[in-house]
């Protein structure tokens, strides 16, 4: 399901109401946690949390013209989904996530790669999130990204 938005907040107010004020909220929890050197934008069609271009010039290695992307948040039609690059590209941070979600959720774990599907809107880990987003800085994130996955 792709919402046509101008920007993050355009795309907060085009997805359904009763996911509105949980997609907010994770939203918030990124911004107050993440890199002060990341920026919020619109990315693939969905929030995006990136490095931009001025702290990182090579830009994402798939467009050189796009800056490098790190987070994504998307409403979907069952769920809300968040991309994490960092627990995809470093098993540490991916192991420690899935041993932390089991222990503060009550629902099962919905992962892939670098996506979690949050089905249960009554039951999002903000405090993990917040962590997570702690975890890694932008100057990390693109030491990591040029070592493990830019070709």
């Amino acid at each position: 399901m792709q919402v046509k938005a101008a920007n993050p907040d355009d795309y907060v107010t085009k997805i359904p109401e009763e996911r509105q004020a949980v997609f907010q909220q994770l939203r918030d929890t990124i911004k107050a946690n993440m890199s002060p050197e990341m920026e919020e934008c619109m990315s693939y069609g969905m929030v995006g949390y990136v490095v931009p271009k001025s702290v990182y010039p090579d830009g994402y290695h798939c467009n050189t013209d796009l800056p490098l992307p790190f987070v994504n948040l998307a409403s979907q039609k069952n769920f809300i989904a968040f991309y994490h690059m960092g627990m995809y590209a470093d098993p540490s941070v991916h192991a420690w996530f899935v041993e932390e979600y089991g222990k503060r959720c009550k629902y099962k774990l919905d992962m892939g790669k670098s996506c979690v599907r949050f089905k249960q809107m009554d039951d999002i880990p903000l405090d993990l999130i917040g962590e997570l987003m702690q975890k890694m800085d932008a100057n990390t994130w693109i030491e990591l990204y040029d070592r493990t996955l830019k070709k």
